[in-house]
């Protein structure tokens, strides 16, 4: 069974899949969160398509360890996922993991335009491979 790495914005919500072994994450798109609740939904599609066993969503913590407003909201979507898809969902460390995928596309020289549409799957396929590689050093 696959994993999915979910990084909650504004927005949009990058998505990431793990590989059936659980050893590498792949960026899989965006979800607009426009629609109230329509996201858990497409969310539910790709678990299904994917068979996903279990989801990580990033937890936006503030420098110091604690939690801000941003990752209440990312605890609360956390929940709604577990109540209506009923599956395993993880919060997992993201600090700076947006940053990180930014000054890599930066690196790549990707152009401004290009950045904004898969820095979110970017940051989706980091959360997920940092869970996934915590995973195997237990």
């Amino acid at each position: 069974m696959r994993i999915m790495g979910l990084d909650y914005g504004d927005r949009r919500i990058g998505v990431a899949i793990s590989d059936a072994l659980q050893w590498t994450a792949q960026g899989v798109g965006m979800i607009e969160t426009r629609r109230e609740g329509q996201e858990l939904d497409e969310i539910a599609k790709l678990i299904s398509q994917h068979e996903v066993s279990e989801i990580v969503v990033g937890l936006p913590k503030n420098m110091n360890g604690t939690i801000g407003p941003r990752g209440e909201i990312c605890i609360a979507f956390a929940q709604a996922l577990r109540e209506k898809l009923n599956l395993p969902v993880h919060l997992w460390d993201e600090r700076l993991t947006t940053k990180s995928a930014e000054r890599t596309l930066l690196e790549a020289d990707v152009s401004r335009k290009k950045r904004r549409l898969v820095v979110d799957k970017m940051a989706a396929m980091l959360i997920l491979q940092n869970f996934l590689d915590s995973k195997t050093k237990r």
